[in-house]
C-alpha cells in the first residue's frame, strides 16, 4: 500500500482479486446477435489502502460483440479506507475490449458511508489487464 497526501486528497493504492462471477444473460435474443444485454454478480476482495475481504457487487454489462462492451455497477465494501473503518458504496463504469483488457473508473456515492467512513469522498480506477491475478487500483479520497 502507498499513501500520498496532498493539501486536499489523499491517493491510496492497492489490488483487489475476483472472489466470485456469476453472470447471466438479460432479456432474449438470438445467439451471437448484438447489442446484448448480461448481469453479473461479483464478489472481489480488496487489499492496500482498501481492505475489504468480501464486497458485494452488481454491474449490468452491454456486449457490444462477443468480446466487447461497457458496464455500470454499484459495489458495497466494508472494512476500511486508510484505517478508518465502516462501510461505503462506489459507482463504477468501465469497458472492455476483444484483448480481454478491463478499464473502470469508480467514485464514492455520497452519502453512502458508515462508521469512521461517514463523510467519505473519492474517486478512483482500475485497469485489468488478460493474465493478471490481481487488479492494481488508485483511490483519492477526503471527508467532507
Amino acid at each position: 500500500m502507498s499513501t500520498q497526501s496532498s493539501a486536499r486528497r489523499t491517493r491510496l493504492t492497492g489490488h483487489f482479486t475476483y472472489a466470485g462471477w456469476e453472470e447471466r444473460a438479460l432479456g432474449s435474443r438470438p445467439e451471437g446477435t448484438y447489442p446484448g444485454l448480461a448481469h453479473a454478480a461479483v464478489t472481489n476482495a480488496f487489499a492496500g489502502g482498501i481492505e475489504a475481504a468480501e464486497t458485494t457487487c452488481a454491474y449490468t454489462i452491454v456486449y457490444l460483440t462477443e468480446k466487447t462492451g461497457t458496464f455500470t455497477g454499484m459495489e458495497l465494501l466494508d472494512g476500511s479506507v486508510d484505517g478508518h473503518r465502516g462501510t461505503f458504496v462506489v459507482e463504477e463504469r468501465g469497458s472492455f475490449d476483444e484483448r480481454g483488457s478491463v478499464r473502470c473508473a469508480f467514485q464514492v456515492v455520497p452519502g453512502s458511508g458508515t462508521g469512521e467512513l461517514a463523510g467519505l469522498r473519492g474517486t478512483g480506477a482500475f485497469t485489468h489487464e488478460p493474465g493478471q491475478e490481481s487488479v492494481p487500483y488508485t483511490f483519492d479520497y477526503d471527508f467532507g
